[in-house]
C-alpha cells in the first residue's frame, strides 16, 4: 500500500464530498473521532457531522495546493496535510484553509478520520 496514494484518495474523495453533500462526510469518523475546527472542539462522528453540516454557507469549493502524508505508528494510520483555498458562493476572494487528518485503518481495510484540525490561514 502506496501511502501517498491513499492520502491522495482520501482527500479527493474527503473535499468531493464536502462540496457536494456535506452530511455524507459522518460515516469517515467514528465515535471516539476528534474535530477541532478553529480552536472549537467536537468528539464523535454524529457530533461532528452535525458541526459540519451547520456551517453557515451552503456552497463551496476547495481547490488542493498541497498534500503531505507520514506514516504513523505501528497500527497503520498515517497523517495526512492540506493546504488550499475555500471558494464560498457569492464571495470574490478564496479563503486559504489547512487541515490535518488523523488517518487510521479499519479491520475492513479502509481508514477512518481519528483527528482531524481545521483552520483558516489569515495573511
Amino acid at each position: 500500500m502506496d501511502p501517498n496514494a491513499v492520502a491522495k484518495a482520501f482527500v479527493e474523495h474527503y473535499y468531493s464530498t464536502f462540496d457536494t453533500n456535506r452530511q455524507g462526510l459522518g460515516n469517515l469518523y467514528q465515535d471516539g473521532s476528534m474535530l477541532s475546527f478553529e480552536g472549537q472542539q467536537f468528539q464523535g462522528a454524529q457530533n461532528i457531522a452535525a458541526k459540519l453540516a451547520s456551517l453557515p454557507f451552503q456552497q463551496c469549493q476547495h481547490s488542493i495546493t498541497t498534500v503531505d502524508c507520514q506514516p504513523s505508528g505501528p497500527a497503520g494510520g498515517m497523517l495526512v496535510f492540506v493546504s488550499g483555498n475555500l471558494q464560498l458562493a457569492g464571495e470574490q476572494h478564496a479563503l486559504k484553509f489547512s487541515q490535518m487528518f488523523h488517518l487510521m485503518p479499519t479491520p475492513q481495510g479502509s481508514f477512518y478520520v481519528q483527528n482531524d484540525i481545521f483552520r483558516l490561514n489569515y495573511a
